[in-house]
């Protein structure tokens, strides 16, 4: 046998030999997808059964498939023969660099996770964090949208919003108004308590449960005494009964001569002989 009648012979052995583990490479991708979808549409109807968060399903869900296909095509890829410690050390090192890159982005994405596994708060509440108060309208994956009294849409990211102190002003469904006025010293103490009790009464906003409208003397100021009044409503009409206690206990102290004092001094002055 000659030198070239071996060569073709040993091309010949070596594709039949690839050509089998291709085919058995395909295979294995195939049905490794297709059993990888079933497993995938499994955790789906899970996640449904226990709940879990809308805007955190597709997330997990995808996270499962592309974990399952890549260990499909690992697994193709090894029966085929390939190398795969380079192939390995290489996306290592691709995902290193990524999560450099997107350090800032990941954290809002933990952020994310965190928030809608521990739910601390869902859409309609009314919460304080990061220095901002509003209505939580949008939470996703990366940031949470709230809407102030003003109607600003406020984003604010994940990251630092799950690391923070986060207040839910409406997390039992009704929420307190807490309001202080301040009057002069003069002023008649009762009198002016008797005006806020009737101002909040006479709002349909207000809730008398789980206890009436509240007015005590809470404090003595260096220019006032401090009556602090406490109403409970409900979280949509909160801001409307806000501005509704300003401005009628303004109007009512008005009428009857009560004054709301400003921050003064009283400087005394000896005369030196």
């Amino acid at each position: 046998m000659d030198f070239l009648t071996q060569i073709q012979l040993w091309l010949q052995t070596s594709a039949i030999g690839f050509g089998e583990k291709l085919l058995i490479g395909v295979a294995i991708i195939v049905i490794g997808f297709l059993v990888a979808g079933q497993f995938v549409n499994l955790f789906e109807k899970v996640l449904k059964k226990r709940d879990i968060d809308e805007t955190l399903r597709p997330f997990l869900k995808n996270i499962l498939k592309y974990i399952l296909y890549a260990l499909v095509i690992i697994i193709a890829a090894s029966t085929m023969g390939l190398e795969m410690t380079s192939i390995v050390g290489v996306i290592a090192s691709l995902g290193l660099a990524i999560g450099l890159a997107l350090q800032g982005a990941l954290a809002n994405f933990a952020g994310g996770v965190l928030i809608m596994i521990l739910k601390p708060f869902k859409k309609g509440d009314l919460i304080s964090a990061q220095g901002e108060t509003g209505f939580v309208e949008e939470v996703n994956i990366v940031s949470t949208t709230i809407v102030t009294p003003e109607q600003k849409y406020i984003f604010i990211p994940n990251g630092p919003l799950a690391g923070g102190n986060i207040t839910n002003l409406t997390r039992h469904g009704i929420i307190r108004l807490d309001i202080e006025f301040g009057i002069g010293y003069p002023d008649d103490m009762d009198k002016a308590c008797k005006i806020i009790l009737d101002v909040a009464n006479n709002s349909p906003l207000i809730l008398k449960e789980p206890e009436p409208p509240f007015a005590r003397v809470i404090s003595l100021g260096d220019s006032s005494v401090n009556i602090t009044s406490r109403i409970w409503v409900d979280p949509a009409n909160y801001w409307g009964l806000h501005f509704y206690m300003m401005e009628e206990v303004k109007k009512a102290f008005d009428k009857e001569g009560i004054n709301i004092p400003y921050p003064q001094m009283d400087i005394h002055l000896d005369k030196l002989n």
